[in-house]
């Protein structure tokens, strides 16, 4: 058996779908359902629901599903320990954030932190939604900062994660601003003549949110997807080159906004959003780094009504 296997396996128990987890492997669909199939081999019997859908686990298969999650975090854990034989790594604490986030909000939250808690090491690892939350539940980085909507909760135990607010986000709808300076496209367009719309890949976190937004809408939306992508730098930028509308977070497109390069296609199709961190609650066995344990003592103490709730 091969880890590679478990870590599909997750996916597949998370996602519940194929085509989605192999997305997110960066394998094939086939490649991906081989690999399920081999480690069905392996367990002899089978693992998935392959009659439902969306697809679920079998008994056995959630038996596997936890004990994987126990095996590779123990496997990560390992691997941080001998890491940590080098006194220099344990200064670093390493964060899983989500690509938008890491461009927009993680630099200058650093630099806040550095005025008032003092200077930290960071160690950045950039990822989609989903990869960054399998990130802390395998255990191979310190801390997860991410957006947060009710509607799409993370499935994370409370019992075992714990969990931070730190700030607001917005997500809006904005396109290139014209000559006068007004929006080169207004929502919410015309049935006969829908609107460009650059929108985010199939099963990313802030599609959703998208999708929650226009499905909320008092007005119906009249929309022509154009272009699609994980990232929301990626519409932004393509939303400046005025080729359509992009629902983007508000502090991806301050400057531009300041700047009047890109302008709101709509007042009243906003959504808030949380931001949070969550860390795994220490135990007698993994206390954790010092500098973890410090700095969430900081956050949770500014925090201190959500500091114990997901």
């Amino acid at each position: 058996m091969e880890t590679k296997w478990l870590e599909d396996f997750v996916s597949l128990a998370e996602t519940r779908s194929f085509s989605r987890s192999a997305q997110l492997r960066h394998v094939t669909q086939p490649a991906f359902s081989r690999r399920i199939q081999a480690l069905e081999a392996w367990a002899g019997t089978d693992l998935v629901d392959r009659s439902s859908y969306p697809t679920r686990l079998t008994l056995a298969g959630q038996t596997l599903y936890s004990q994987s999650l126990e095996m590779l975090q123990g496997l990560q854990s390992t691997r941080a320990m001998l890491r940590g034989h080098n006194a220099a790594g344990q200064d670093f604490i390493e964060f899983a954030v989500p690509h938008t986030l890491a461009f927009t909000f993680f630099p200058a939250w650093v630099s806040s932190l550095r005025d008032k808690f003092g200077p930290i090491k960071s160690r950045l690892i950039a990822l989609n939604v989903h990869d960054a939350v399998l990130r802390l539940t395998e255990g191979s980085c310190d801390l997860l900062i991410s957006y947060h909507h009710d509607s799409q909760p993370f499935q994370l135990d409370p019992g075992r994660y714990e969990m931070v607010m730190l700030g607001r986000e917005v997500l809006a709808p904005f396109c290139r601003a014209g000559a006068a300076g007004q929006p080169e496209f207004s929502l919410p367009g015309r049935a006969g003549q829908p609107l460009p719309y650059l929108g985010y890949a199939p099963g990313a976190y802030l599609g959703r949110i998208v999708d929650l937004i226009l499905k909320q809408s008092a007005t119906p939306i009249h929309l022509d997807r154009v272009y699609e992508t994980d990232m929301a730098e990626g519409l932004k930028a393509m939303a400046l080159e005025g080729h359509g509308i992009a629902f983007l977070p508000l502090s991806a497109v301050a400057k531009e906004l300041r700047d009047q390069q890109l302008v709101s296609a709509s007042s009243k199709l906003l959504m808030p959003m949380d931001v949070r961190i969550y860390r795994e609650r220490p135990t007698l066995k993994n206390a954790g780094k010092v500098h973890v344990q410090a700095l969430w003592t900081y956050l949770a103490s500014r925090d201190s009504p959500l500091a114990a709730q997901l």
